[in-house]
């Protein structure tokens, strides 16, 4: 498995669970927002391999701009949710491309 693909596993794994309403909100409220920065991080950690690697880009973009929204309640959640569901997708497809090779 590529290191691109293991990072769309974790950092959907992550948005996913933002994504849960009360549980991941609560927690994001909780720590004032501070789970955002280091998400965005990881989103540019993962686009960078995802650049190298030359595997689609659209779920690490789409978590960074989530990380910049993700502060603002309902949008939030629905973006992480929206972007959780991208990153797993995409990762499933590069898993089962890689695996055919």
């Amino acid at each position: 498995m590529r290191t691109s693909t293991a990072l769309k596993w974790v950092s959907g794994g992550l948005e996913a669970f933002f994504g849960i309403p009360f549980v991941g909100g609560a927690i994001i409220l909780s720590t004032g927002w501070a789970p955002l920065f280091p998400m965005a991080i990881l989103h540019i950690i993962t686009l960078v391999f995802c650049v190298r690697d030359r595997d689609g880009k659209v779920g690490s973009i789409l978590g960074i701009i989530t990380s910049c929204l993700g502060w603002i309640p309902l949008l939030g959640m629905c973006l992480h949710i929206i972007t959780a569901v991208v990153l797993l997708v995409s990762a499933y497809f590069e898993s089962r491309r890689s695996a055919h090779r």
